[in-house]
């Protein structure tokens, strides 16, 4: 996980896209808990359509030397992923803390 009291170094431009894709995230996993809980009441809803959704995650996390990125313990264990299993990612970068 990240420092959230990192210094960012964007633009005001930039900050603001970070914090709408953010407040977009979050606004997904909200509307995914909510559906979950409503369960059987929504008309026309099949919840084994929520199964592929049921198998991603969404984190933070730091580039590594080389490139590498980790993916936290919690989310591993979650999705039960293993050492050698192949994931797909899609990257969003959300801070750059360096000096340019």
């Amino acid at each position: 996980m990240t420092d959230e009291n990192d210094v960012t170094m964007w633009p005001p431009m930039f900050k603001g896209m970070q914090e709408a894709s953010e407040q977009a995230i979050e606004s997904q996993q909200e509307m995914l808990q909510q559906m979950m809980s409503a369960g059987s009441s929504m008309p026309g809803f099949d919840m084994n359509q929520l199964g592929a959704m049921s198998q991603m995650a969404t984190f933070k996390t730091r580039v590594q030397s080389g490139g590498r990125i980790s993916i936290p313990d919690a989310e591993r264990e979650a999705l039960d992923i293993e050492e050698g299993d192949i994931v797909q990612t899609v990257v969003l970068p959300v801070k750059r803390n360096r000096t340019e």
